[in-house]
């Protein structure tokens, strides 16, 4: 398993939290809102990920878990995608 940091472009107000508490990986724009380091998050690193995300003031920093099986991510339905019965029809 691995682990990665999302931020919601649209939910941070750029208070600069996770910057603080995660250095190695978040670093801040002119404007106060986060850069996240690309890639897989060490492990050293996910205690800490998971404080700054609690501790963002927005709720817009997310810890994703991603599976490092062979399993294509173009399988996964994305976010707010319904499936089978879910949208009224008939799974076939």
């Amino acid at each position: 398993m691995s682990d990665r940091l999302r931020v919601d472009p649209i939910g941070c107000q750029g208070h600069g939290v996770c910057a603080e508490l995660l250095p190695e990986a978040i670093a801040l724009d002119e404007w106060g809102h986060p850069l996240l380091a690309s890639g897989a998050l060490p492990d050293d690193l996910r205690r800490p990920a998971r404080r700054a995300v609690a501790a963002c003031p927005a709720r817009a920093l997310h810890l994703d878990r991603a599976a490092d099986s062979g399993r294509s991510a173009g399988r996964q339905t994305p976010p707010g995608v319904l499936t089978g019965n879910a949208q009224g029809g008939l799974a076939q």
